[in-house]
């Protein structure tokens, strides 16, 4: 850590459950954030201020007028272009030590596959329900954390699922992916911008707290947030034997190549 580092990250170096030991892993993580849209927005601005060495940014979309009044990692001037391209221009403003690379793609199985075992851990900031399984598969495959987020109108929710552990239940214990289930989405329903404000800084602090080794994560939790009321409800989750991801079966096959 060269001398304008041990400035930048002071405040964080002065937290003893930090420290120059924790600093260090940061610099030297890799975080992949899908999507960088309302969650993706925040998740990446604090983690490139916190000094996360290297942010890989996937997302497939363009940026639109009615994206700004939530998505703060975009500017006015950037409609029209990719997300992801805006994105990265002002994560580099913001901190230019940090190795931002721009992936102007869908998340689907196959490229998770190839692209996702070198990554400290997984942000899903995506926004339907056929990525997000994707993601939680590829993190159970390759036994990479996965900090999961999502927001709807005044409703948020918020895991961590940490596949380093012998024992953690995955997103699909959670919303089995044969489960019927109803895609919406903010642009049919609306969202209160602070709401996807406030989860993606928490998808930020999970991220880190895996990275750094330090405090408790929300593995084995399931946190709510009412943000109409303002008002937070934490679920145990557990590992599910039968799970169509996790379970034995499917870890089987995974080791095979499957």
């Amino acid at each position: 850590m060269n001398d304008d580092q041990l400035l930048r990250y002071s405040r964080h170096i002065l937290v003893d459950e930090i420290g120059i030991e924790a600093q260090q892993r940061f610099l030297d993580a890799h975080a992949l954030i899908i999507g960088a849209g309302g969650l993706g927005a925040p998740a990446a601005m604090y983690l490139a201020a916190a000094g996360i060495g290297k942010i890989t940014l996937v997302d497939a979309d363009t940026v639109d007028l009615t994206n700004l009044q939530r998505q703060i990692v975009h500017m006015t001037r950037s409609v029209g272009q990719a997300k992801v391209e805006s994105a990265k221009e002002t994560l580099n403003a913001l901190n230019p030590g940090v190795d931002v690379i721009a992936v102007n793609a869908r998340a689907d199985a196959d490229w998770l596959d190839v692209n996702l075992s070198d990554a400290s851990v997984v942000l899903d900031c995506s926004d339907n329900f056929a990525t997000r399984h994707a993601i939680n598969a590829a993190c159970v495959k390759h036994g990479v954390p996965l900090v999961s987020g999502a927001a709807l109108r005044f409703d948020g929710q918020i895991s961590t699922f940490d596949f380093r552990l012998a024992d953690s239940p995955c997103c699909a214990c959670v919303f089995p992916p044969d489960q019927p289930f109803e895609e919406v989405a903010c642009s049919t329903m609306g969202v209160f911008a602070p709401t996807v404000g406030i989860i993606g800084t928490m998808q930020a602090a999970e991220a880190l707290r895996v990275i750094g080794g330090f405090g408790e994560t929300l593995a084995g939790r399931l946190m709510m947030l009412d943000s109409l009321r303002m008002e937070w409800n934490t679920m145990k989750i557990a590992r599910q034997k039968d799970c169509a991801v996790c379970g034995s079966d499917f870890l089987q096959r995974a080791q095979r190549g499957l």
